[in-house]
């Protein structure tokens, strides 16, 4: 298997490099360095270069709207973006809605809903996970009623990601209470805009307002809503966490964090000497640069086979785990790194002259703790890294 890439390969890193030297707005990119939460409108805004650039679908075929790349393409993209510091495309729509609409949607919805993800116009979020499902996805409750021309909805969804600044949820829920969990369950497309659409924001630790809950009371959804057939929704879920679990790697993230880190623990001085030259700090840094080489090399391993037809089955759930404990490890690297410059909690920001000591050092040392907290979720969502190794255990092991 060749690994190395091809002179159109290289060629095509080139021109993905001059687009981002030129097309990306420098007070983006300055957030995104320093791990500051971006608004609704910087994305939008980024987004709109992108789409205007043909490049915003990166995973759609020609024949949607999307460029029509290669999975080495794309993977090019990804990582040339994160070392340029841009933002990551927002999944919900893009790339994890839309291969299943791509999928399992008729003509009709194809054409409706696909352009609207295109130009902005649906921002999208995920209603997958509720109390009590999570992890275990079939367990959940969420009751859609069929009516002569739709569906009634009732239930509960949680830690929906960015809902805040959404118009759209896709949706699983439950058609058929009688039926074994994995099956009755169907594929909606919910307007937030609905009468008994409530969203509740969560507050988490770090103080930000990421995710919510969203409650439906007696809420109607039209027929032409559902993707699939009806209580065939779970096939929809499961081809959508393969997309999920994938990008949640993020290689080329991961190595933008850590240049970041090596160039932060260049600088900082620890007893009288670089914190790069502390045998503890260095020895933990090589084992986290290692284990991303590994999974870097896996990860193309794994687009060499796409590129020859093959097909993703558990080599998502390990690039999952994997990509998640090494972006927490450097997390966790970066957090040390800081030491006292790292206010603990958002409240520690609160007041001015806290805010101005905890600026000392530094121009990321305010956001380590925080994004510290906030990544403790990487190992979790898209299904927790505990899942995926029963996954990997009954796949490979037959256990």
């Amino acid at each position: 298997m060749d690994l190395d890439f091809t002179d159109e390969e290289l060629a095509f890193r080139e021109q993905v490099r001059t687009f981002f030297r030129d097309r990306l707005p420098a007070d983006i990119a300055q957030k995104v360095e320093r791990d500051e939460r971006l608004g609704k409108a910087d994305y939008e805004r980024w987004h709109a270069i992108l789409n205007a650039q043909g490049w915003l679908a990166t995973g759609w075929p020609k024949e949607h709207g999307g460029p029509g790349w290669t999975a080495m393409q794309r993977y090019l993209f990804e990582f040339e973006g994160a070392m340029a510091n841009a933002p990551r495309i927002i999944q919900f729509g893009i790339n994890m809605l839309a291969p299943v609409l791509m999928k399992f949607g008729t003509p009709e919805q194809k054409r409706r809903w696909l352009p609207r993800i295109l130009d902005g116009r649906d921002w999208w979020c995920q209603g997958y996970s509720e109390p009590g499902a999570g992890s275990d996805l079939a367990s959940l409750r969420t009751t859609a009623v069929r009516t002569a021309d739709g569906y009634v909805v009732n239930g509960q969804k949680t830690w929906t990601t960015l809902g805040q600044h959404a118009n759209m949820i896709f949706c699983l829920v439950r058609t058929d209470p009688a039926a074994r969990k994995q099956q009755g369950i169907s594929f909606l497309l919910i307007d937030m805009h609905s009468p008994g659409v409530e969203l509740r924001p969560i507050i988490t630790l770090d103080g930000e307002h990421e995710v919510n809950e969203v409650f439906f009371t007696d809420v109607r959804v039209p027929l032409e809503n559902l993707v699939g057939h009806e209580n065939e929704g779970w096939s929809c879920a499961k081809f959508l966490l393969t997309h999920e679990r994938t990008g949640i790697a993020g290689v080329g993230y991961s190595c933008a964090a850590l240049q970041r880190l090596k160039q932060a623990a260049a600088h900082l001085v620890r007893n009288g000497r670089p914190l790069l030259q502390d045998r503890d700090f260095a020895a933990r840094l090589a084992r986290v640069e290692i284990a991303l080489h590994n999974m870097k090399t896996t990860n193309l391993k794994v687009l060499a086979g796409a590129a020859s037809g093959a097909a993703p089955g558990v080599e998502s759930s390990m690039l999952k785990i994997q990509g998640t404990e090494i972006r927490q490890e450097i997390h966790a690297l970066m957090l040390r790194a800081m030491g006292p410059h790292a206010p603990l909690f958002a409240n520690d920001m609160t007041d001015a002259a806290d805010l101005d000591l905890a600026c000392i050092g530094p121009a990321n040392a305010p956001r380590a703790a925080l994004t510290w907290f906030n990544n403790r979720k990487l190992s979790i969502f898209g299904g927790s890294n505990e899942i995926q190794k029963n996954i990997i255990a009954k796949t490979v092991l037959g256990l």
